[in-house]
């Protein structure tokens, strides 16, 4: 499937709009918390640990969001933003949301 930020596929037709989709994904507490009060394995100004949890929740969300598209029929997504937000009690998770509009594209 394809995923895109830009409203509609260069080469492509959008034949129809089935509505929005989103697919979230929480990263645990300790990983929140450990990333606000300092970072122990940076190197070189970067944490690979972390960046590698984040790289992984994003891939969650913008999967559960295209696995939701295609359930309404659609085979693309367009419009897909992704927001990071710090939330529970005490700011000790934090949810990587993507969104668009499935679309199917001819």
């Amino acid at each position: 499937m394809i995923s895109t930020t830009t409203p509609t596929l260069e080469g492509h037709c959008i034949a129809a709009y089935h509505g929005i989709v989103v697919g979230e994904a929480i990263l645990g507490a300790n990983v929140v918390r450990d990333f606000f009060a300092g970072i122990t394995d940076i190197v070189g100004g970067r944490s690979g640990a972390y960046e590698k949890s984040l790289q992984e929740a994003r891939e969650v969300a913008l999967r559960e969001m295209e696995q939701r598209a295609a359930a309404m029929g659609g085979n693309a997504v367009v419009g897909v933003d992704l927001d990071y937000e710090v939330v529970g009690k005490d700011g000790g998770m934090m949810m990587v949301s993507a969104s668009g509009t499935a679309v199917t594209v001819e």
